[in-house]
């Protein structure tokens, strides 16, 4: 896999309700990645980034909301979501502590 392409994967973390209650129960991590990134992709970026092992990976496609500004009418983004099942005893700590 191209390094390079690795890197740009993962967008970010999803900080969420959800994604808390999720980390927690499932031993799973949410994060934001490319719309365009596949499974394989995304779990060679993160073992790749965290140096952890990966069990499996799940994907959502989101789409963006309608929003009003007062007569204007526009519409956010839309983006992918990745669910990824960590090995058990594997943790990945996004604050860096």
């Amino acid at each position: 896999m191209n390094v390079e392409r690795l890197t740009k994967v993962i967008v970010g973390p999803v900080v969420a309700e959800k994604a808390s209650r999720v980390a927690e129960q499932n031993n799973q991590v949410v994060l934001k990645v490319l719309p365009n990134a596949n499974k394989l992709e995304i779990k060679h970026a993160v073992e790749q980034m965290f140096d952890v092992k990966v069990a499996s990976v799940t994907t959502t496609n989101v789409k963006g909301k309608v929003k009003r500004t007062g007569r204007i009418m526009g519409k956010r983004s839309d983006w992918k979501k990745a669910y990824v099942t960590l090995v058990d005893g594997a943790d990945i700590n996004f604050l860096g502590e």
